[in-house]
């Protein structure tokens, strides 16, 4: 498949590293591309992969991309560096190395050859503010040559209850978009009001929390929303909604996640009386905002405690055909 370009051209600004990158967007994924234009500008977290290698990602406050679906997918691994991608998580991220997990994935564009150099400083710089100094370091993206800036959309429901649920959430996710949540910020440095933590640990509730956290907002979240879209039965949905979100969002308030649990039980109240365009509309807010607390958590999270740990690599044998 082709790669016609679309004339349009967004800036990649990481203002604390002063580093700016230009990406042409194409029509592999015109609907992918189209949405994230239409949310430009926006500032956000910016992450780095963990696992995965030389990739950089961040949650972008784009609700469509739950659930728009990708034309043209490829293995992460095979395309050149730069190519930026939109995906299903709400992220939009950038290749800048060489990648080890095999994930499909939807290319929207790719970042000029001439810049990939200062992509490759930026992403060093992420990997050692993820891993290493714990300072945030914030990206922009913008049309190329228009003013920067920030929004955070905000969709309505029907129903005045959840009307105001959707309202405090957003309000709630415009506050730690940009800034750590205190919740988080004071699990990260033992304060955890419920004592959980066998034995005064603290390392321990960090890992379960991030372990629960991540699929709350990728897979219960984000589910929720593409199956609404998919048409699934209205019941279905609510008893689905039920099974998916409570009891991780319980076992996260113990951790000291205490307004998510707030959150989801305002949403579950909210099930049995609202229609499919109300369940969507709030569960895309619930999605953006439990994702924002995974990007949080996984700045935050001490990784540096397992720099003693190192890959074993099996020396080649000699002569091997």
């Amino acid at each position: 498949m082709g790669e016609a370009l679309s004339g349009r051209q967004i800036e990649i600004v990481w203002p604390a590293l002063d580093i700016t990158v230009t990406a042409e967007l194409d029509d592999r994924n015109e609907a992918l591309a189209d949405a994230l234009w239409d949310a430009l500008p926006y500032r956000s977290l910016q992450g780095h992969a963990l696992i995965a290698g030389h990739h950089l990602y961040h949650v972008a406050p784009v609700p469509s991309l739950l659930h728009l679906p990708a034309s043209y997918r490829v293995d992460r691994r095979e395309v050149p560096d730069g190519t930026v991608f939109c995906s299903q998580l709400q992220h939009l991220g950038i290749k800048y190395g060489t990648l080890t997990e095999p994930m499909a994935a939807s290319p929207i564009g790719r970042v000029r050859s001439a810049e990939l150099k200062d992509l490759v400083e930026a992403g060093h710089a992420v990997w050692d503010a993820v891993y290493k100094t714990k300072e945030p370091l914030l990206a922009e993206v913008r049309r190329a040559g228009q003013p920067g800036g920030h929004r955070i959309p905000r969709l309505i429901a029907a129903d005045g209850t959840t009307d105001a649920l959707i309202r405090d959430l957003h309000a709630e996710t415009e506050l730690i978009w940009l800034s750590a949540p205190a919740e988080l910020a004071g699990l990260h440095q033992g304060r955890i009001p419920s004592g959980a933590g066998s034995f005064d640990t603290v390392l321990p509730t960090l890992l379960f929390a991030n372990g629960e956290t991540r699929p709350l907002g990728y897979a219960s979240y984000g589910g929720l929303v593409r199956a609404a879209v998919a048409g699934m039965p209205l019941d279905s949905l609510r008893l689905m909604a039920r099974l998916l979100v409570a009891t991780p969002a319980e076992f996260l308030g113990y951790c000291g996640l205490e307004k998510l649990w707030a959150f989801t039980q305002r949403f579950l109240s909210c099930l049995d009386h609202i229609d499919r365009s109300d369940l969507l509309a709030v569960a895309n807010h619930m999605a953006l905002y439990v994702n924002c607390l995974g990007g949080w958590n996984l700045h935050l999270f001490p990784w540096e405690t397992g720099d003693h740990l190192r890959q074993v690599r099996e020396p080649e044998a000699v002569g091997r055909p």
